[in-house]
């Protein structure tokens, strides 16, 4: 089996299933990494290489959850030579081989928190993506993909297109994310590009920015504030701040482009403060009942 052939195939059919370029790219990082590793064809790949593999990735100090990130990406490769590539393969990723992982829940910036971070951001650019992030909600790929034209400046809005699994949304932006998305544009480089926040300096100057870059930035902020920061909370906060606000959760839900309310309430229960107040006005009621029922 030519290895080249077979991952290049691979690539082809995740973007046929509509995969987003950062997924196809992550996906064939992984890979690589694993068939660097691996020192048997592919196709002799046993699960005792696997376990080795694990013990490596253990080794390099990856925690539990990025491991069983790399496995998914092995066995769903392994799965698409056997049913799409008609090749006949034994899956060396066994499904009870991935690690137990805890499922703690993601931090929100303290409302205290948020005009420090915001004090120390002084690019309008780097300023414009932290706000469309702790207002509209949006991941660091969606910045990071956000086109000029997906911009509806009429309506106070922005088409989030092909989000996480595919799919589209609206989300609507503040006044405060508009001016800081004004300010922007208005000092941006003079391009035909399309992407919406591009690299300032550097032999990339003039190009889109990437997810990485993005992140190095909040990295940078988050060093010079003394705060921990990252993409993922702002975006965290935004869904606490609304909720503690009075919002609905199916809302909160749309806005973050959430297939599962599920899992939207696992973003905003244990941060919610209103959960205190409607304790005690709930219980107040209860005992008032039972003592009108008393007399």
């Amino acid at each position: 089996m030519h290895l080249t052939e077979s991952v290049l195939n691979y690539r082809r059919y995740l973007k046929r299933k509509n995969y987003s370029p950062h997924t196809v790219k992550n996906y064939l990082h992984r890979l690589q990494g694993f068939f660097t590793w691996l020192s048997v064809p592919l196709e002799l790949a046993s699960p005792e290489n696997v376990n080795g593999y694990i013990d490596f990735l253990l080794g390099q100090q990856l925690s539990a959850q990025t491991i069983n990130g790399h496995l998914v990406v092995i066995r769903m490769f392994y799965d698409y030579l056997k049913d799409e590539g008609e090749v006949q393969i034994v899956n060396p990723v066994l499904r009870g081989m991935l690690l137990r992982v805890g499922r703690p829940l993601p931090r929100h910036l303290r409302d205290i928190d948020v005009p420090i971070f915001f004090d120390v951001v002084t690019r309008h650019r780097d300023l414009a993506i932290f706000m469309l992030m702790l207002r509209c909600g949006l991941r660091v790929e969606e910045v990071a993909d956000l086109t000029l034209g997906a911009i509806d400046y009429q309506r106070n809005r922005i088409l989030v297109k092909s989000g996480k699994g595919g799919k589209d949304r609206v989300v609507f932006i503040s006044n405060d994310a508009t001016d800081a998305l004004a300010a922007y544009l208005r000092i941006r480089f003079h391009t035909h590009e399309q992407k919406v926040f591009l690299v300032e300096k550097g032999i990339h100057k003039g190009k889109p920015i990437s997810v990485r870059g993005i992140q190095k930035r909040i990295e940078y902020y988050s060093k010079k504030c003394g705060i921990s920061v990252s993409c993922h909370q702002l975006r965290h906060t935004m869904a606490t701040q609304l909720l503690n606000a009075d919002a609905d959760l199916v809302t909160i839900q749309y806005l973050l482009g959430h297939t599962r309310i599920k899992t939207t309430m696992r973003y905003c229960h244990l941060s919610n403060i209103k959960v205190q107040p409607d304790y005690y006005k709930a219980v107040a009621r209860v005992i008032e009942k039972s003592k009108d029922a008393l007399t």
